[in-house]
């Protein structure tokens, strides 16, 4: 059964209810009483403040310690950021796009505006660049703007590696 476990993404066929009571089981167990920040990931650079509706965007952050910061991926690359004297906290999804805009460094710059300074990043499960194939027109111009991104296939054809290209970023 495809949606017999704790569904959270807001597409697909599954009943919107049953993703909001998934979400509020999330809230209640990982962080009670807090606000859940996330997005409407739209493949872009955008980073807006956590607070209000979902926003289209594809990063958010917040200096609010009842915030809780969500990202969705499924091939993409989620980075979490955290100053944590300053109390500021950063969600990032990088796609293909989103590392040519650099988005991770557009969240960077928005969370220094709310007074962070030391960030530690955190860089989650994303496709790898053995995997990732791509048109050879495509990495071209990727890597002209992250040249750690190109990657080859392990089957030897041309290749994304997204998530080297967001650790260089």
């Amino acid at each position: 059964v495809p949606f017999d476990s704790l569904n959270l993404a807001l597409v697909g066929r599954d009943d919107p209810a049953a993703v909001q009571r998934n979400l509020a089981l999330l809230l209640d167990d990982f962080a009670p009483g807090a606000v859940l920040a996330d997005m409407e990931q739209v493949y872009g650079h955008a980073v807006v403040v956590a607070g209000g509706a979902r926003q289209k965007c594809d990063a958010v952050v917040t200096d609010r310690a009842d915030v809780v910061l969500m990202v969705r991926v499924a091939d993409c690359v989620p980075v979490l950021l955290a100053d944590p004297t300053a109390g500021v906290l950063g969600a990032a999804h990088a796609g293909r796009q989103g590392l040519v805009e650099d988005v991770v460094g557009a969240c960077v710059d928005r969370m220094r505006t709310l007074g962070a300074e030391r960030i530690q990043a955190w860089v989650g499960p994303h496709i790898c660049g053995a995997c990732y194939e791509v048109p050879e027109e495509l990495r071209r111009e990727v890597a002209d703007q992250e040249p750690t991104s190109l990657s080859t296939t392990s089957w030897g054809t041309p290749a994304l590696d997204i998530g080297a290209g967001v650790r260089a970023q």
